[in-house]
């Protein structure tokens, strides 16, 4: 009788505060409204993933960032420091330098009559070694380099450097720098176990490694389990973060440097959403092929620019960059007045060079794995590039401009991204006054690359998930256009956080793969080199 009166009350209660519920949902506009119930519906899984351990009061580290140090640590030993032993190899394969072992001009692989012994080898890798896949080295590598040099780059950084103080950077730069290792192994699975189509597409990434790669090794069942949860991963990660984020804050900045609240564009970012939808959808209809086409033009051209503008400020502040890498070193083992000290330092280096290159993530295996190349470990040579260029030369850039100018101070701490790229566009402004319009534009750019390359991405995903048809491809690229609309003209926060999650979570599926199949990566990088030698 207690428990019935306790529960008469409770429903009363509830139906006396339904008016002041209908009145605060008045209030919130739709987006509002579906950000509020996709949060409560997402959230557990949110908080999962982005779940922080307390090491003490100041002090939290994401579990996630400990499986991506700790595997990109034991690929750096196991390969014998390949992340700087193979960099000279690494360049000069992008070159062109070893394409006459593949009996290839220009990229291109003509099928041969050789025959492969099967010394252990993957009879589908057999079958695909000779094939002429779909892009080059180079246009593999920049069509990977696109979905990764982006808003992480510029905002990401600032948040970085402005939180862990100038010693993040350092941190930054050995997150990158171990990465390197990470990116090889992925991208050579990504190679070696890739399916080929009879029309000659290229269907690769963790999904195919997990399921085939695994099987060879006896746990069949357990690889079809992660493939799967891989490829919901990517799917969910491309909308979101690969998406929805990236042309959400590119119009925050559009508008911003147009004039903000008074700006034309105020309240229109489904407009800016539609042309950019439209530019996106030419471009993914035409597949990888396309894609490498743009991306091989688009990506140098940004990185250039930006990292000219950054070199053009440190020559023109040449005096201020010893102090500034003092200050990294300082800041890096004896940090003072930074959240967190030496620790929290770490932290946030780690933590923005792993949202940033996405080495270990699995997400880059999947534009790698289209390559023209009948030795998978010359691909995954040339993934080392990647962290490289991304973190180690890109997010350095960045942080010395931003120390040099002064940007690194306590009171920036807390800055979310959109802030960040405002703050990145300050101190560019602060030596180079019209460069904020160029930022601006490079950041267009960026967004818009990451955007194609993670359609890639998660079409490959949803491929795997729902079959090749020609009705599937378009409804995925069809649904992926019009995320780009809702991701300019909304403020999906929870949506997007929700998408961020699966990207990391993309992680746990891939590494467990990594770390069983490293002896098959070993082999087929053994092969490659032997075949490099015998060449000299």
């Amino acid at each position: 009788m207690k428990n019935l009166r306790l529960l008469f009350s409770l429903v009363l209660t509830q139906l006396a505060s339904l008016p002041l519920l209908a009145q605060e949902s008045s209030a919130m506009g739709l987006d509002e409204r579906i950000d509020k119930v996709f949060g409560d519906a997402t959230g557990w899984f949110v908080n999962f993933v982005f779940y922080k351990i307390p090491f003490s009061e100041e002090v939290s580290i994401y579990w996630v960032l400990f499986p991506l140090i700790l595997g990109a640590s034991y690929f750096t030993f196991y390969f014998k420091f390949i992340n700087f032993s193979g960099l000279m190899t690494s360049i000069n394969i992008v070159r062109g330098k070893y394409d006459d072992l593949e009996d290839r001009i220009d990229h291109k692989v003509e099928v041969s009559d050789q025959v492969f012994t099967d010394d252990g080898d993957n009879p589908d890798t057999i079958r695909i070694e000779g094939h002429e896949g779909e892009v080059s080295h180079f246009q593999a590598l920049t069509a990977a380099l696109s979905a990764t040099v982006g808003l992480g780059n510029i905002a990401g950084v600032a948040v970085a450097v402005s939180i862990g103080g100038a010693g993040a950077t350092f941190w930054m730069i050995v997150a990158g720098l171990l990465g390197m290792a990470s990116k090889f192994v992925e991208c050579t699975l990504g190679v070696k176990y890739r399916d080929i189509a009879p029309d000659g597409t290229v269907y690769g990434g963790p999904m195919y490694y997990l399921t085939k790669g695994l099987a060879s090794k006896g746990a069949g069942g357990l690889g079809k389990v992660l493939a799967v949860l891989f490829a919901i991963f990517v799917v969910g990660g491309s909308f979101g973060g690969g998406n929805m984020f990236q042309v959400n804050q590119a119009f925050q900045l559009v508008e911003s440097i147009t004039g903000g609240e008074a700006s034309i564009l105020h309240d229109k970012g489904w407009l800016f959403g539609i042309v950019m939808a439209v530019f996106v959808g030419i471009v993914i209809i035409g597949g990888i092929k396309k894609i490498a086409k743009v991306t091989d033009k688009i990506v140098p051209f940004m990185v250039v620019i930006y990292v000219g503008a950054s070199l053009f400020i440190l020559i023109a502040k040449f005096d201020m960059i010893g102090d500034a890498f003092m200050q990294i070193i300082n800041g890096a083992f004896s940090p003072i007045g930074v959240a967190g000290g030496a620790v929290g330092v770490l932290v946030q280096g780690f933590r923005r060079a792993a949202f940033s290159n996405e080495a270990g993530v699995g997400s880059a295996s999947i534009a790698h794995s289209a390559v023209k190349t009948k030795y998978p470990a010359s691909e995954g040579m040339v993934a080392l590039l990647e962290p490289f260029i991304d973190t180690v030369v890109v997010c350095t850039m960045t942080a010395l401009v931003l120390i040099i100018t002064g940007n690194v101070t306590p009171e920036n701490a807390g800055l979310n991204d959109a802030q960040a790229i405002l703050l990145t566009s300050g101190a560019f402004e602060s030596v180079i006054s019209w460069f904020p319009y160029v930022l601006t534009i490079a950041v267009i750019l960026f967004a818009f690359s990451t955007m194609i390359s993670w359609s890639y991405y998660g079409f490959q995903g949803w491929a795997y998930l729902f079959g090749r048809s020609k009705k599937m491809e378009y409804t995925y690229k069809l649904l992926f256009c019009l995320f780009v609309i809702i991701g300019a003209a909304a403020s999906l926060g929870s949506v997007i956080g929700f998408s961020d999650a699966m990207i990391f979570a993309m992680m746990v599926p891939n590494m467990i793969g990594l770390i069983i199949l490293a002896p098959n990566v070993r082999d087929e990088l053994s092969k490659y080199l032997k075949a490099i030698k015998a060449k000299k």
